[in-house]
């Protein structure tokens, strides 16, 4: 099992630590200027973990930080530090929630849509050509220099580029910083957005109550976990009694539902036993 780090060895690549850093709208502010490389100026606070639901029977995503600016732009940034292979679909669904989210009812007219920009930040680089960054903008196959004006933006960064010729020093200052959020790494770095940045890090990581909200999610992770290994091993249980049942005729399907709904682990034990024993379902349900 990994041992989980404390905070204060967190680095802003963490998902916690991310949200709990760019919920000041200062912070997110600076690092929306370092990505896009012009002052960015937030109209309300940011918000962090923000759960976008189409509806009820929809499978909803939770973006690291949701934010909107002045002049009416949508951002949603997300640090992401373990692979994923899907992360450009994703980024797609993540599209969609955010304008289906947007999109007040009663709109004349789609032209009143918020521009937007998909923000992700990788320690791997998802492409392989060795950008810090990746930006996506719709474009025609058949006239290159047409553009499709759909105000839509995404953008892939990746902490380990190595065009360090082509990117501006003060990105690659900050993606550098993304994986390795210390105090020597704030001071030899000359961007003061940055150094902001690590301003609002040191705070997070010293704060009493965002260690007592650290230490809550990792109790809730761990139990969530916990409760997930049972549930497969309950449920692996069931399937073997099944399978048992099966190889000595057809299992009715009432009988199958009250071993498949069974989650204690003693009963499902004793099943299996039974099960194993059995020399037909009429013996295995009288000892049940």
């Amino acid at each position: 099992m990994t041992k989980k780090k404390p905070l204060k060895d967190l680095s802003l690549m963490n998902r916690f630590l991310f949200a709990e850093v760019m919920d000041n709208p200062e912070a997110c502010q600076d690092m929306l200027s370092i990505i896009l490389r012009k002052d960015i100026h937030l109209t309300s606070m940011p918000q962090t973990e923000k759960e976008h639901r189409v509806s009820p029977l929809i499978w909803s995503i939770r973006m690291d930080v949701f934010s909107i600016s002045e002049e009416g732009t949508a951002y949603d940034v997300e640090a992401q530090d373990s692979w994923r292979d899907d992360l450009e679909k994703r980024s797609r669904y993540y599209q969609s929630l955010m304008d289906t989210s947007l999109l007040e009812s009663g709109v004349d007219s789609y032209n009143e849509l918020n521009d937007s920009y998909i923000i992700v930040i990788t320690d791997y680089d998802i492409f392989g050509e060795g950008k810090y960054c990746y930006t996506f903008r719709a474009r025609c196959d058949e006239a290159g220099n047409v553009t499709l004006k759909d105000g839509a933006v995404r953008i892939f960064l990746n902490t380990h580029g190595t065009n360090d010729a082509e990117a501006p020093k003060e990105l690659i200052e900050f993606l550098h910083y993304m994986e390795h959020s210390t105090d020597a790494a704030a001071e030899h770095a000359d961007s003061e957005r940055m150094k902001r940045i690590h301003t609002w890090v040191r705070k997070a990581k010293m704060s009493e109550a965002v260690g007592m909200r650290y230490m809550r999610e990792l109790e809730e992770k761990s139990m969530a976990r916990k409760e997930g290994r049972m549930e497969g091993r309950a449920e692996g249980e069931a399937e073997a009694v099944l399978k048992l049942l099966s190889s000595i005729e057809e299992v009715p399907e009432a009988l199958k539902l009250k071993i498949q709904n069974q989650t204690d682990e003693a009963v499902l034990l004793k099943w299996l036993m039974l099960a194993a024993k059995a020399e037909s379902l009429e013996d295995f349900m009288k000892a049940m």
